[in-house]
């Protein structure tokens, strides 16, 4: 400033300031910084109060998502009691408290859900007081309640989960949040994050106002005289910038040094606007981003769908130009790719082939990461294999802390379920620490999706199974009966439906033992696998009846299957240990769609009646069902000559 003052007058003849240099500029100056002062003040006001109301939001969802993780897990802990044998009940709920699934597990005659006033049940919580949360399986007149206990660990892993401290039945103070009661978090919390004070920053912008004032208040009279149209549009334009308004402009009269400062103002205010139309942008994406995060995650199931969102909001955050995400296959001991943007070279493949790109867990920067769990970041370090890049930030992808990933059993420390890595930040610098705390954050949001979803599977994979024979249960089989129906009647297909039941299982439960019994609906269930193919499917539909599905096969392909599985079963007795040998025959009623039925009930029924009459025909045989215009001969098993055709005896009440 003090140069261009010495160049002496200016071109055109224009009279410059140079006698009023020091009153005039110091008070044109001091306005801008007063202003400036003021913005700043604001802008780290609200900036104070916006952090700690995300810092609030972020650690009330990640408390939330927490607490219900732990009510599935003993809900599941519960089920998984319920569903063994009475005599087995103790002994299972033991070793899920072993193994860390629950703190207590009890299990109880006729007694209502919750073991004590002091516990809240996770599905209905009274929002009292809280020694433990629960969840509540019955079975009959059984009640099996899991529970962990909340207790200062219980706590203080929360709060090193969120980021915030947590303390129960507490009351909400500036800095605070109350989380109230309710299914899926049944404890009432209070969250507090501390709340940064910039104390001495306002001190020294308050000494600057003062001093802008003051002097302004000395020179206020002597400026009034001298330059009161300059400077009065100036103060008019600053004022109006104060108050929001960014697209004000101050009029330049003349190309003097006034002049020259309504224009520098003027480019302030420009760059001003875009700095904060940028910020205003970039804030507003970042919250699209994490509305669709956050609405992904609890909305869907679809892994793939949920790590393209989280790969997307990663970029978004940290500027990055591409991003990968790979999950670890146990069985094979590689990374494979399941999200992938920006991507170049041999690695920029459409989404439908991610599953082709492979990387061995130890090798290069991506393998190490997965291998050894720590981060890495740095640039022109990556192997031949990976993808090519100038900057690169790779952090583990980790199951939540405390808990068993249900593909990775075993694990003592938190399961390493893959590597989620960023590349080539926007500007061509390097990752620093805090892109590296961010891309934690992210992935410790993914691994959380990654084991839900797998334990979600996994629940949803228990619910449709018999546990004793590990056949699809009956619930499956309605579902899966009508879907192959359609497909079937979709594309002019046929399907054959198979009923089997077991001659004489009653007797068998009566000499040998409902022990005995299990082992041999185990054994038969083993050999009807064996005979199938792989698009057939088998259900234990109740009891010891059986259902099988036969996919684009018409009445001699079933008749073919039928004569095979009762040819297996009867073939070699089942072995019993202490029991010795039981022999053991079917009878299997056989129906085809859409020759017996023209829906999925109707075919069953089809099949049930073709059953019965195998039943009434001397059992260790096959019956073939009837359509609505013509009587389909039936065929008895003989070993020797294979089936043969017979009369259909009338129906009778079925014998077991």
């Amino acid at each position: 400033m003090s140069a261009s003052l010495q160049r002496g007058p200016l071109p055109g003849g224009c009279v410059t300031l140079r006698g009023r240099l020091t009153t005039a500029f110091l008070v044109v100056v001091l306005g801008p910084v007063l202003l400036g002062c003021i913005f700043v003040a604001l802008t780290v006001a609200t900036v104070s109060r916006d952090r700690t109301a995300e810092r609030l939001d972020h650690a009330a969802t990640t408390v939330r998502t927490g607490i219900g993780a732990i009510c599935r897990q003993l809900q599941a802990a519960a089920d998984a009691v319920a569903v063994v044998p009475p005599g087995e009940r103790t002994a299972v709920a033991n070793q899920l408290v072993a193994r860390g699934l629950a703190s207590d597990i009890h299990i109880l005659e006729s007694v209502p859900v919750g073991a004590s006033d002091s516990w809240q049940d996770c599905a209905a919580p009274t929002g009292g007081q809280a020694d433990a949360i629960a969840a509540t399986a019955t079975i009959g007149t059984v009640a099996i309640t899991a529970a962990q206990s909340v207790d200062d660990s219980f706590l203080d892993r929360l709060a090193a989960t969120s980021g915030a401290s947590i303390s129960l039945d507490g009351h909400a103070t500036p800095g605070s949040r109350e989380l109230s009661a309710g299914p899926g978090q049944p404890l009432r919390l209070t969250l507090t994050v501390p709340r940064t004070k910039p104390t001495f920053l306002y001190a020294v912008l308050l000494t600057v106002v003062l001093a802008a004032g003051a002097a302004g208040i000395v020179v206020s009279r002597w400026l009034a005289r001298s330059t009161t149209r300059p400077l009065g549009d100036l103060a008019w334009a600053a004022d109006q910038v104060a108050g929001g308004d960014l697209d004000t402009r101050v009029p330049i009269v003349r190309p003097d040094e006034l002049g020259r400062l309504a224009a520098t103002f003027n480019r302030m205010t420009r760059e001003l606007q875009a700095y904060v139309q940028a910020l205003t942008a970039s804030r507003d994406q970042l919250r699209g981003h994490l509305a669709i995060l956050g609405e992904t995650l609890s909305s869907t199931h679809d892994v793939d769908r949920i790590l393209q969102v989280i790969l997307r909001t990663a970029l978004a955050a940290t500027g990055a130009r591409a991003g990968l995400v790979l999950l670890l296959d146990p069985a094979g001991g590689h990374l494979v790719a399941h999200s992938a943007i920006g991507l170049t070279g041999a690695w920029d493949v459409p989404e439908a082939e991610l599953g082709a790109l492979r990387l061995p867990v130890g090798s290069g920067v991506l393998g190490t990461v997965a291998a050894g769990g720590e981060p890495r970041r740095g640039h022109g370090e990556l192997a031949s294999a990976e993808p090519p890049c100038r900057t690169y930030v790779a952090v583990p992808i980790r199951a939540p802390a405390g808990v068993d990933d249900p593909l990775l059993p075993g694990e003592s420390a938190p399961a390493t379920l893959g590597v989620l890595a960023l590349y080539d930040r926007v500007g061509g610098d390097d990752f620093d620490d805090a892109d590296l705390g961010t891309l934690r954050t992210f992935a410790g949001q993914a691994g959380v999706a990654v084991h839900n979803v797998r334990v979600h599977e996994e629940a949803q994979r228990l619910s449709l199974t018999d546990p004793l024979t590990g056949l699809w249960n009956y619930r499956y089989l309605r579902e899966s009966l009508r879907r192959e129906v359609e497909r079937a009647s979709r594309f002019g297909r046929k399907l054959a439906v198979l009923v089997l039941d077991l001659d004489h299982f009653k007797e068998v439960n009566d000499t040998y033992g409902h022990a005995a019994g299990d082992a041999v609906l185990g054994e038969f269930a083993r050999r009807i696998r064996i005979g199938l193919r792989e698009v057939d499917v088998a259900f234990r539909q109740g009891g010891e009846e059986f259902v099988v599905l036969l996919p684009e096969t018409d009445a001699y392909g079933g008749v073919i299957v039928a004569e095979r599985l009762g040819a297996a079963v009867r073939a070699r007795p089942v072995s019993i240990e202490a029991r010795g040998a039981v022999p053991v025959t079917v009878s299997i009623g056989v129906a085809v769609f859409p020759e017996h039925g023209a829906t999925a009930q109707e075919v069953l029924e089809a099949a049930d009646d073709a059953l019965y009459a195998a039943k009434n025909a001397g059992r260790d045989t096959y019956r073939l069902a009837e359509d609505a215009t013509r009587r389909v001969p039936e065929m008895n098993f003989d070993p020797a000559v294979g089936p043969s055709g017979g009369p259909q005896p009338p129906r009778q009440a079925r014998g077991r």
